[in-house]
């Protein structure tokens, strides 16, 4: 891990959940769990409604957490609608050490590296079905009320895990704007290093 990252994930473990977040989160890890012990492919993919904040820092920490703690998972994202990855995730990101590389203009897709050897994560805003995600046997986690409210059904999805995170869009352009991006950004990263490490405690 670059050394920022590392830094941060180091202060993960004194992020406080609730009983209801960590009930859902050991959901998750128990999920991986059994695909592992059944040596099926585990495959998330996280949703929310533009796949442009949390679903995409979702699946660049769950990924990142998956590479961490050595688990043979793949995260994706999606969304209802395509957009862009917004620019202010983008930044929350870096902001912890990421290294970002981008291609494109009206929906760029970006490289992001979380050590010098690392492979890219790859991201880009999609609908939830898109080619480049998975069509059966993954999971399905909805990051925000919205996509979660109003597709109740997700096909191919063996597993659905409602894990809503409140949208730090409401604080664009606003002085809190960077605080609040980068507050949701490493509450992610903290959840989800969470579940990991359940799983990676459980395989050892």
């Amino acid at each position: 891990m670059f050394p920022k990252i590392q830094s941060i994930i180091d202060t993960f473990s004194r992020h406080s959940l609730s009983a209801e977040r960590e009930e859902m989160l050991s959901q998750l890890a128990e999920y991986i769990i059994k695909k592992l012990q059944h040596e099926e492919k585990v495959a998330l993919n996280f949703i929310c409604t533009h796949n442009s904040r949390r679903s995409q820092l979702a699946q660049v920490w769950a990924q990142t957490a998956a590479n961490y703690f050595d688990i043979p998972a793949l995260c994706y994202s999606g969304g209802v609608e395509i957009t862009a990855f917004n620019e202010r995730a983008v930044i929350a990101l870096e902001s912890s050490g990421f290294q970002i590389s981008k291609e494109g203009l009206v929906n760029p897709t970006y490289s992001i590296f979380s050590s010098s050897d690392s492979k890219p994560i790859l991201t880009f805003s999609k609908t939830y079905d898109d080619k480049n995600n998975p069509q059966t046997g993954f999971a399905a986690i909805m990051t925000c009320d919205h996509a979660d409210e109003n597709c109740p059904f997700i096909p191919g999805a063996d597993f659905r895990l409602p894990l809503r995170y409140l949208d730090p869009k409401a604080f664009d352009d606003t002085p809190f704007e960077t605080e609040k991006y980068l507050e949701r950004s490493l509450q992610i990263g903290a959840e989800l290093f969470f579940a990991f490490s359940k799983v990676r405690q459980a395989i050892d």
